[in-house]
């Protein structure tokens, strides 16, 4: 019989503001790793004694004051995959990398916080655009040099790569999150020996979306989303279903992303 994984992702946008809502998303989505991405809380004040309660006793976390920060919570045993590099040479926690015991072999978990670029697509006037682009210059880089085997990538990726994975391609094309330079480098880190695990069962032609801004007060009938959180696959392992959290939007607090999940064979 086929061992599966399943394994959520979600930017939870501050781990303690939101801790109460990770009941709802093992309630619904019932994951073996749950990826969390902008914890905003520093490893000192980690809550380390909820986590065993919800089922989730074994975790990494790389956490740094007020900004990103980034969790891998787990049923199975996790241990950090050593020598990560420290991308763009910032310290500024935006990945963390484990392998994952499961009854059907390791599995390599690898979760991501793209930064998202500012509002300016042109790193001549926006560094933080150039930081992006050097962060995924440097990710696919990476990856081209250290061929991934059965492992799992996901996160908050920041871009929103193909044309229905936003509200408006045209309209969208100059905004930072879907412009072409960006799309380009994102594919081209996922040909670094990926495969997309929910467009395996969505067609590039049907909207897909993640997140919604917290600006759109009426999000569900403005519907203005991108979809800007991933979940990767290496093709020695399958994807078997998939789950995107809509409704965990209206959650109240929520994030202004919602939680994604892919059942992975392993």
């Amino acid at each position: 019989m086929t061992q599966s994984l399943r394994v959520a992702t979600w930017n939870i946008n501050s781990l303690r503001l939101r801790l109460p809502l990770l009941t709802q998303l093992v309630a619904e989505l019932n994951p073996d790793v749950i990826c969390l991405q902008e914890t905003k809380v520093p490893d000192e004040l980690f809550p380390h004694q909820t986590l065993p309660v919800l089922g989730y006793g074994h975790y990494l976390h790389a956490g740094m004051k007020g900004y990103n920060g980034v969790a891998l919570l787990s049923r199975l045993p996790i241990t950090r995959v050593p020598d990560q590099p420290d991308w763009c040479s910032r310290g500024d926690c935006r990945h963390i990398a484990g392998e994952v015991q499961t009854p059907g072999g390791t599995v390599v978990v690898h979760n991501f916080y793209v930064p998202a670029g500012g509002d300016e697509a042109d790193r001549e006037i926006n560094p933080k655009f150039g930081h992006k682009l050097d962060f995924l210059a440097e990710a696919t880089a990476w990856f081209k040099k250290h061929p991934p085997k059965r492992s799992v990538l996901v996160g908050d990726l920041n871009i929103a790569p193909l044309e229905h994975d936003v509200w408006n391609h045209k309209q969208l094309l100059k905004v930072v999150s879907h412009t072409p330079v960006e799309t380009a480098a994102l594919l081209e880190w996922q040909a670094q020996g990926f495969t997309d695990a929910v467009r395996a069962h969505v067609p590039d032609s049907e909207k897909l979306y993640t997140w919604w801004s917290y600006r759109n007060r009426d999000w569900k009938v403005a519907n203005r989303g991108r979809r800007l959180d991933h979940i990767w696959i290496t093709p020695d392992l399958t994807s078997r279903s998939y789950a995107i959290m809509t409704e965990a939007r209206d959650w109240q607090q929520g994030s202004d992303h919602v939680p994604v999940c892919v059942e992975v064979g392993v």
